[in-house]
């Protein structure tokens, strides 16, 4: 009888790492097989220091194919062109197919610079840390202010769901310039589509408003929120602030010789407009068990995932989705295509707990949320120079992992049990609810 295939889309965070966890839980059970559009691995969180280069881009990079083969997962660098989960496939990239009996679709986001005209490093005037590529060429942008210093927006598009890496960036290079001497001569703008300073998609975590606008004044960046960009020229960013009840409050002129504009996120190509797989932005439909509801043998985690926003917003503002809180569906998932193998229903749940950590060049703010959705039962922020060395820490542990094939060691799941902060969702008992409530069951 032949084995099962378990398919993983995508070779990111989430995709490299759930396909490791695969391997080490259910052995030789499956066949399991990786396909993604690249054959190598970026630890992204490290491209804001690519850009004003603290880092070049191999010291954060993995080649993928031979730990793959290490483990005995088939690789292909094709990536997707259309995802049918009707028939059970995957259109490839070179023309072929690739069946599967189970798919998990950790894609990350399709990055949607078109959709503000002038935006993005390709067709547009603003630089962008979301990929490897785009934080090679912000350095060489990074170079030309250095060489002609002059006023520089950073920051995060209207329907944007990752605020933290912007907030890292503008810290990071006001950092730098200060280091060059030359911070005097370059005026900083914070835009935002966030309802206030450090909202991050989450409607605040711990007192991050109070920390993050404190550390912007301290470093003499001005911010502008519930922004909406307009459009962007060469060298000047036309933003509309936006009232309560949604009309323009303000209309501002921002001048630029730099500037770094996270984009909103959609689903990708290969999914968008599948009826039933993905809503209509894309993003793939799940359950709380990281389930697809009307195809139980598609799994998603990661920022490909649906998920509401926490709140009405002036302007729109999507929620992120962090590394931890992705280690988490991960998780889940594991386990539920485990249960599915026994011929049972899935029934593990992810936390959506989040560990972060900001970095700003010289200190930082870290955040844990359990869960990362609100409301919550840990809600802790703080801040402190050694949020920079932990983050430094953990680029080179997360790429260690990554280069061994190790999904999660057995010293970070005793680091987690000791802090308290699991992946995978744990319920009550009738006696422990009882008891907290002082009741005797």
């Amino acid at each position: 009888m032949a084995k099962p295939k378990i398919v993983v889309l995508g070779a990111g965070l989430g995709g490299t790492l759930t396909a490791f966890a695969l391997r080490e839980k259910l052995g030789h059970r499956a066949e399991i097989f990786a396909l993604s559009d690249s054959d190598t691995y970026t630890f992204v969180p490290s491209n804001p220091w690519v850009a004003v280069r603290w880092r070049e881009v191999e010291d954060v990079q993995v080649h993928l194919p031979p730990v793959f083969a290490r483990l005995g997962i088939a690789f292909s660098a094709s990536g997707a062109k259309r995802v049918i989960p009707k028939e059970n496939r995957v259109e490839l990239g070179d023309g072929t197919s690739l069946d599967y009996d189970y798919l998990v679709i950790a894609t990350g986001p399709d990055l949607a610079f078109d959709e503000i005209e002038g935006l993005g490093p390709e067709a547009g005037f603003t630089q962008s840390v979301c990929t490897a590529n785009h934080a090679e060429a912000a350095a060489d942008a990074f170079d030309r202010l250095i060489a002609k210093p002059g006023p520089v927006v950073i920051g995060a598009a209207q329907g944007a769901s990752c605020y933290g890496p912007a907030y890292e960036f503008a810290m990071i290079v006001d950092t730098e310039l200060r280091r060059r001497r030359i911070r005097d001569r370059v005026p900083m703008t914070f835009v935002t589509a966030e309802p206030y300073i450090g909202h991050l998609g989450l409607d605040g975590v711990g007192d991050t408003k109070s920390l993050l606008e404190s550390r912007m004044r301290d470093r003499d960046i001005k911010w502008v929120t519930s922004a909406r960009i307009a459009r962007v020229e060469d060298g000047t960013m036309h933003v509309e602030q936006i009232a309560d009840d949604g009309s323009v409050a303000k209309t501002l002129t921002l001048p630029f010789t730099f500037s770094m504009m996270l984009p909103a996120f959609r689903g990708v190509e290969a999914v968008r407009g599948v009826e039933g797989l993905a809503n209509p932005r894309g993003f793939i439909l799940a359950d709380r068990h990281q389930r697809n509801p009307t195809f139980p043998n598609v799994y998603s985690l990661g920022v490909c995932v649906a998920i509401p926003p926490t709140g009405p917003t002036p302007v729109p503002v999507g929620v992120p989705k962090t590394g931890f809180m992705i280690e988490s569906m991960m998780a889940a998932i594991v386990e539920n295509i485990a249960e599915q193998l026994d011929s049972k229903e899935p029934s593990h749940e992810a936390s959506w707990n989040a560990i972060c950590l900001a970095d700003f060049g010289d200190g930082g703010v870290a955040f844990v949320a359990q869960p990362q959705i609100p409301p919550r039962n840990v809600n802790w922020a703080a801040q402190g120079k050694w949020v920079h060395r932990a983050k430094v820490l953990f680029e080179k542990f997360f790429l260690y992992k990554v280069r061994h094939g190790q999904a999660e060691p057995f010293y970070e799941k005793a680091a987690l049990r000791l802090l308290g902060v699991g992946k995978l969702k744990i319920r009550p008992s009738r006696t422990e609810h009882t008891e907290s409530a002082g009741v005797q069951p």
